[in-house]
């Protein structure tokens, strides 16, 4: 486990955050509709709970309003975690050169989370969002999070899996 600028990176699974207290997991979710929920991260969400996908797919059919870059939508799951569907991905393929990633939107999601966070008092654990299917860079991304989460006072744990 290293300590750097405020996140705390380990080897682990995001579906099982660490610690005590509430805990919010983050991840980045397209902007389909309906909504494209299949591959990466969110297939180990749907292999612990159910709802995730299923209030995802309700929030993204096409007569949604908030259903946007940049929106957050939470969802309980139990034993004081909460998952974070963020919209922060543009469809789901590079569209000449230009990765789904939205760092404008994911940079909006994360302060939502921030926001949420603080007023729970709960830690934010995640993958290294945004960088696997949405083609992100860490280096961006993690910039994103220090401003919006770690710097604001929020626990960050980012989580690798083992390889």
């Amino acid at each position: 486990m290293d300590k750097i600028n405020g996140i705390v990176y380990l080897v682990g699974d995001a579906t099982q955050p660490i610690g005590e207290g509430k805990k919010i997991i983050a991840h980045v979710c397209n902007d389909c509709r309906p909504g494209r929920w299949g591959s990466g991260f969110v297939l180990a969400i749907s292999k612990r709970w159910k709802d995730p996908e299923t209030e995802y797919r309700r929030w993204s059919r096409p007569d949604s309003v908030d259903f946007q870059l940049g929106n957050v939508q939470f969802v309980d799951v139990g034993d004081n975690i909460c998952v974070a569907n963020m919209v922060a991905q543009r469809d789901i393929y590079t569209n000449n050169g230009v990765p789904p990633i939205r760092y404008d939107a994911l940079d909006g999601c994360l302060t939502k989370v921030s926001d949420r966070a603080l007023s729970e008092n709960a830690s934010v654990h995640m993958p290294r969002i945004g960088c696997c299917r949405a083609g992100g860079k860490w280096e961006v991304v993690d910039e994103i999070v220090k401003r919006t989460l770690s710097k604001m006072g929020v626990k960050v744990f980012v989580y690798d899996l083992p390889v």
